[in-house]
């Protein structure tokens, strides 16, 4: 009798240790894997706000703050940046590694909130969720702030349960700062903190006074920047956005899980199951991605900011509440599950932003200070980056004194004030007899991405520019450059071309 007790106590210590085992050893591969799918196109070429923020962090590190009135985002993304590409260089491989550390970072944040705030099952799938989340493979890739806000929504919303709903205050102190750093990395930030509001009196109204604490703090930290932040508001906003429709305000918070066809299926499993005991933490994860997103589309209904990468500051929660919704299912939860993974596995990010680098290629070295222009003005960082330093740049706005940054600070109006027959005497005045300028545009072929209010205007101006310059009897095109070979392979979503012209008199 006591060598059976012996041998079944052995047999459950070693399931125990193989047990042990079995979760850092799946989390580690799961986490390779990540870094594989995660490093397939790094060193792909940058887009319009890729080039931007590059721009932006070369200048000096305490002088961007300042830069960004002209930008409008908040600071805390390019000071980090600008401290990395002095030590890693600026190189697409370099700048996009950056994203990949943020990214890489929430599949530990993900077990570790899934863990404190739930049990280990959930903890795992949390992990597993996030080492393949196609939201996450995607903007490890791109030298942009969405990273970084993904990670701080998972700290911010472990630290809201177990700082507020749980009365913990060493946590509650770590929301403050968790909610500082959101609302200095992304102004989407700004809803999220909204949604911790509504969410504590929607669960834990009882909790106010601690909620009051943590308002208090995180506006303290944020006070610096709220002149700079009212400045961006009246004079930068966000023109190239469209106001989201009903159906953006139901789907939208599914791009951070995979798109609408796996937040389909997640939501039909939720449907399925019978949730048990207290329900606080799972209602207050869907009350904070709900009045976030509902926030946000409220916002754009007034000043329209509306696009799928904004809604990496939900991912924390919708991470989360996937977790929770496949273990809870159970056998089903098992299938739904293994379908989530089906969808997700052949997700493989393509470089397929923008051709300014194999433009670039395609022009060749240009003379130092020739005349560069862009119709399409934000390009100029981007095309900077590419075409390199020394040369005079130019849009439809008018001359471009600093090349790495473009000043959205009233552009629409400015842009509207424009005469584009001027603006062309202007660019060939700009150039002696005989000299050569690159005039840069965008091909539009995808109509419906040009809409919005900036882009329809980009569109006519650049339009009547090339038109009026075509018309000028006092240049001659010297050559079109195109990749519009590549369009077929590649399928880019925004696709440049260049005239080089030559002033005869």
């Amino acid at each position: 009798m006591a060598a059976g007790v012996e041998t079944f106590a052995r047999r459950r210590a070693d399931d125990l240790a193989a047990a042990r085992w079995a979760v850092p050893a799946l989390l580690a591969a799961a986490a390779a894997y990540s870094l594989w799918l995660r490093t397939g196109v790094i060193g792909g070429g940058f887009w319009i706000d890729e080039g931007i923020s590059v721009g932006i962090a070369h200048h000096h590190w305490t002088s961007i703050p300042h830069v960004l009135r002209q930008d409008g985002s908040p600071p805390l993304y390019y000071l980090l940046l600008g401290l990395w590409i002095r030590v890693f260089g600026d190189s697409e491989a370099a700048t996009h590694a950056l994203s990949l550390v943020f990214a890489t970072a929430c599949i530990p944040l993900a077990y570790a909130a899934g863990r404190s705030l739930f049990d280990r099952r959930v903890a795992v799938v949390a992990a597993l969720i996030a080492s393949l989340d196609p939201f996450l493979t995607y903007y490890a890739q791109e030298t942009r702030m969405y990273a970084l806000a993904a990670m701080l929504s998972l700290v911010a919303t472990l630290a809201f349960v177990n700082g507020v709903l749980r009365g913990r205050r060493a946590w509650a102190a770590v929301l403050v700062l968790a909610l500082a750093a959101m609302v200095y990395a992304h102004n989407w930030g700004l809803f999220f903190c909204v949604a911790v509001a509504v969410t504590t009196f929607a669960v834990a109204r009882e909790r106010w006074r601690l909620l009051v604490a943590v308002a208090a703090g995180t506006v303290l930290l944020y006070l610096p920047w709220m002149p700079t932040l009212v400045s961006q508001v009246v004079h930068t906003g966000a023109p190239w956005a469209k106001r989201p429709t009903i159906t953006a305000l139901l789907w939208g918070a599914g791009e951070v899980i995979g798109g609408v066809t796996p937040l389909a299926l997640l939501a039909l499993t939720a449907a399925t199951v019978r949730w048990r005991g207290v329900q606080q933490v799972e209602r207050a994860l869907v009350w904070l991605a709900g009045a976030t997103v509902a926030g946000a589309w409220l916002s754009s209904q007034v000043s329209p900011a509306w696009t799928t990468r904004y809604f990496s500051v939900i991912l924390g929660p919708m991470v989360l509440l996937a977790a929770v919704v496949l273990v809870r299912a159970g056998r089903l939860g098992l299938v739904a599950g293994a379908l989530l993974f089906v969808l997700v596995l052949g997700y493989h990010p393509k470089n397929d932003k923008e051709n300014a680098n194999l433009l670039a290629a395609s022009l060749g070295r240009l003379h130092p200070a020739e005349l560069v222009v862009s119709t399409h003005p934000e390009q100029v960082p981007v095309l900077r980056y590419y075409l390199g330093p020394g040369l005079r740049w130019r849009t439809t706005l008018g001359p471009a004194p600093d090349a790495r940054v473009f000043d959205w600070r009233d552009a629409v109006s400015r842009l509207r004030a424009q005469r584009m027959r001027d603006q062309v005497a202007q660019t060939v005045a700009a150039v002696r007899p005989g000299q050569e300028f690159v005039v840069v545009a965008p091909v539009f072929r995808d109509y419906h991405a040009w809409n919005a209010t900036w882009t329809k205007l980009v569109w006519r101006t650049s339009t009547a520019y090339t038109a009026a310059l075509q018309a000028d009897p006092d240049v001659a095109l010297v050559r079109h450059v195109t990749t519009n070979e590549l369009v077929v392979h590649h399928n880019y979503f925004k696709l440049l071309q260049a005239y080089v012209y030559r002033r005869l008199r």
